[in-house]
């Protein structure tokens, strides 16, 4: 038999996973966790950048335009990393409700 928890499971699962499939919204869900993760590197970067530019260009040895190179891969990076832990996230639910489904039809 299958538990209280897992009944209400199926049928939260049963009403969102449609609109959980989108990548509209798998892009949306999973955006906090990613800018949790680029939002430090790209403080650190733009600090370095406005408060003291000279030493950026001497120990990188760089020009200056490299600065929106790394932002936009850090952009891109998290992005990629939103939707992918969503999608992730996704499938194991999806995986989850399948196995209960079978179980609950195993049972009746």
């Amino acid at each position: 038999m299958l538990t209280e928890k897992e009944l209400k499971f199926i049928e939260h699962w049963e009403k969102n996973r449609i609109v959980f499939s989108s990548f509209s919204s798998k892009l949306k869900r999973g955006m906090p966790m990613a800018l949790i993760f680029s939002f430090p590197i790209l403080l650190s970067l733009a600090a370095v950048y406005f408060f003291s530019p000279d030493w950026y260009t001497k120990i990188s040895q760089t020009a200056n335009g490299s600065f929106f190179v790394i932002i936009m891969s850090t952009i891109i990076s998290a992005l990629f990393f939103s939707f992918t832990r969503m999608h992730f996230k996704w499938e194991m639910n999806e995986q989850f409700y399948r196995e209960l489904i079978s179980k609950k039809k195993k049972y009746q």
